[in-house]
């Protein structure tokens, strides 16, 4: 991110992090009169990565716009878990569209406001990556196509949670889900299929794509900020690690989005107009299998015979991703 980095010291138990910081550059999420858009009362798993992302994503974005912010959320666990009839957790302006138009419903909201003059209110479309990635996929890139005034953000938990934990597009190569089993001499989800959305986003040349993940708040947040700075059609990609899905401890799921990026398996980066124009460097590598093992979707990687094989495969990801982004500095560059 262009905004400057904040370095954190520990100097006493009572000064710690935020604590040091004027308010004006503490986060969204330490401001005691944030919107808390996703409230308490929903039924998200204990742990869930999609809840903490849509909730800093919202509460940026109503900041951004001084409270202006109309959403509309696709079918997915996000909506299920937030909205059993007749209560909501949401506190803000929402809609509730079908799996597949969220990013037509939103581009609609977007013309109708236009039509009224009311300049003032942003539209924010959002789902998982079932509804964006896959049943959503052509609505999505008609928007972007039609460089409709919409920040889509999906929150990408890597398979359809919410029905069985089915493959998706989103799908990583050799996790286990309900529908690619670790069966055979490839187990797992096959290699070389699937799509890489952000980069799709990209190849449509709007004003703005950018990758983050829940590990990472502050620059989350600023990715936002940056989205709402802007106007036409804006991407935003965020990695929300699923416990139930992905097989893991409900304590770790900020642990794993923190080794997707370290390891290199989920670049982190920001687009403008289709060029890559930043990327957060990794701080510390680590080798994917220290991100695999912690979850069980990948357990067929390691036992009852470990498959270097397919590790390897994964490794050799990670090191094109590395070497494409540039996501590793020289030491002289990380002090």
């Amino acid at each position: 991110m262009s905004t400057a980095p904040v370095k954190f010291y520990q100097v006493g138990s009572f000064a710690v992090g935020n604590r040091l910081l004027p308010p004006e550059q503490g986060s969204v999420q330490s401001d005691t009169d944030r919107t808390n858009a996703l409230t308490s009362g929903h039924r998200a798993c204990q742990g869930c990565g999609e809840a903490l992302g849509a909730r800093y994503a919202l509460d940026a974005a109503m900041r951004a716009a001084d409270g202006q912010v109309i959403a509309v959320n696709a079918t997915g666990c996000l909506e299920v878990f937030s909205t059993p009839y007749p209560e909501t957790s949401w506190r803000i302006a929402w809609l509730h569209s079908l799996f597949g138009n969220a990013p037509a419903v939103a581009s609609g909201v977007a013309a109708a406001l236009r039509a009224k003059g009311r300049t003032d209110i942003r539209v924010v479309g959002q789902g998982g990556d079932g509804a964006t990635v896959d049943i959503g996929f052509g609505t999505l890139s008609g928007m972007f196509e039609r460089n409709d005034d919409v920040l889509y953000i999906c929150y990408d938990n890597e398979a359809y949670m919410n029905t069985g934990v089915q493959r998706s597009a989103a799908t990583p190569p050799a996790a286990r889900t309900s529908t690619t089993q670790a069966v055979g001499p490839e187990p797992g989800n096959v290699f070389g299929q699937g799509k890489n959305l952000p980069r799709i986003a990209m190849a449509h040349e709007i004003p703005y794509v950018a990758t983050a993940t829940v590990a990472d708040l502050r620059d989350l947040e600023a990715k936002v900020a940056r989205a709402m700075e802007l106007r036409g059609a804006r991407y935003l990609h965020v990695l929300v690690p699923c416990p139930l899905g992905w097989g893991s401890a409900s304590c770790d799921t900020v642990r794993i989005a923190r080794l997707a990026t370290q390891s290199g398996l989920f670049p982190v980066f920001e687009a403008e107009n289709g060029e890559v124009v930043s990327s957060t460097p990794i701080r510390k590598q680590v080798p994917v299998e220290e991100y695999l093992k912690l979850q069980g979707r990948y357990s067929h990687l390691f036992a009852p015979k470990r498959r270097d094989d397919i590790i390897n495969h994964l490794q050799a990801i990670a090191d094109r991703n590395i070497e494409r982004y540039g996501l590793l500095q020289d030491e002289d560059e990380a002090l």
